[in-house]
């Protein structure tokens, strides 16, 4: 039998449809030696049977607590709730999106326990971690359904069309912020056909932008930071950005917001000013409502209509597309585990910087045996 088992249980956030192991990435890791355990119907609202787990080599286990309380490795998607925590040994490696610092309680039940916790979202980013960068691929999918949502608010065609009642002018799209999830948006808004536009503080992201077939909105702003990410605009730099661009949404026809910083509450990009500016009839998808978003006005979850302008603060937007969202989350994952499973067995090399950088709370230049 193989040296350690390898353990998912079904989600327990509201709402969250995607799983971190598919039948692919379970092949994969009995490959690597390790025995495998699947809550049956974990994998249901991704698309993913339990027979298709079985026919990869996984064991069905009918509650949480059967799948991963004798586990050494523990694969999840959100954090699993405190009772779910409490079931698993000492000494568990657990790796998702666990944001152990977001939820008091859920960080001290994982020091409590004892875990070996690898919040996924702590990865450095390096070119060697991008096939572990779940946050990567989950904006893709976040972005392409931010698109999606504004095409079905929005009371108009994306696309310039031609008809016999005459020519429809194509929508002015505007997409703030280009990271992975703004750079899908434009790439999605350009093909269902609008003018589309992106705004980013950092200049090199005009190449991006404009390969992408947008047009990159310069607003004489720059904030360029480490790591891909902005830094904080400064007071002067803020007023000048929102001046100039409350001019400029005057003519857009739709937003799609994206702006985040690590670490921090979303950037406010959007006034209510400026909101009170647009045209009747004006959507705003803000991606970043779950960390505050980048419209003063976002309601997180909530869809309000502002004087005709419509503000919506979509919730965990990759979970939409939970299909392609978990296939991609769950070979991040595997590719991230894989640096510690070889053999059946666990071997955490802790001079790797991707491991020592990711494991939380973080550990001191010590010797670590993996748990027994």
């Amino acid at each position: 039998m193989s040296g350690i088992t390898i353990g998912v249980a079904s989600e327990t956030a509201a709402g969250e449809k995607r799983v971190a192991l598919t039948p692919e990435t379970c092949k994969k890791l009995i490959a690597r030696g390790a025995r495998v355990r699947v809550q049956r119907g974990a994998g249901r609202s991704a698309g993913f049977t339990d027979e298709a787990y079985v026919q990869a080599g996984a064991e069905l286990a009918d509650d949480a607590a059967g799948a991963t309380a004798q586990a050494e490795v523990v694969l999840c998607v959100q954090a699993p709730d405190g009772e779910r925590l409490n079931l698993l040994r000492e000494g568990t490696a657990l790796v998702g999106l666990l944001q152990p610092q977001a939820d008091a309680a859920r960080g001290e039940a994982i020091v409590a326990r004892k875990l070996l916790a690898f919040p996924l979202e702590r990865l450095p980013r390096t070119t060697r971690a991008q096939a572990m960068d779940v946050l990567s691929s989950q904006a893709g999918m976040a972005g392409y359904k931010a698109v999606l949502i504004a095409g079905q608010l929005a009371p108009r065609f994306f696309p310039m069309l031609t008809t016999a009642a005459g020519t429809i002018r194509p929508s002015r799209v505007l997409i703030v912020g280009a990271g992975v999830a703004g750079l899908q948006a434009i790439a999605t808004a350009k093909r269902l056909g609008a003018q589309v536009e992106g705004f980013d503080v950092r200049p090199e992201t005009r190449e991006q932008i404009e390969s992408l077939g947008g047009k990159f909105l310069d607003l004489g702003v720059s904030a360029a930071g480490e790591g891909g990410y902005a830094r904080q605009l400064t007071d002067e730099e803020r007023a000048e950005q929102q001046r100039r661009l409350g001019e400029h949404l005057k003519n857009i026809d739709v937003i799609v917001c994206t702006a985040a910083v690590p670490g921090r509450p979303a950037p406010k990009i959007i006034s209510a000013a400026m909101i009170a500016g647009m045209k009747p009839g004006s959507v705003l998808v803000d991606l970043a409502a779950e960390t505050g978003g980048n419209c003063e006005l976002t309601r997180p979850g909530e869809t309000l209509d502002i004087d005709g302008v419509t503000v919506a603060g979509p919730l965990n937007l990759a979970s939409s597309g939970a299909v392609h969202a978990s296939e991609m989350f769950a070979r991040n994952a595997f590719n991230f585990v894989s640096l510690f499973v070889d053999g059946g067995e666990l071997k955490y090399d802790w001079n790797d910087e991707l491991l020592a950088k990711t494991v939380w709370p973080e550990r001191k230049d010590e010797a670590h045996s993996a748990a027994a």
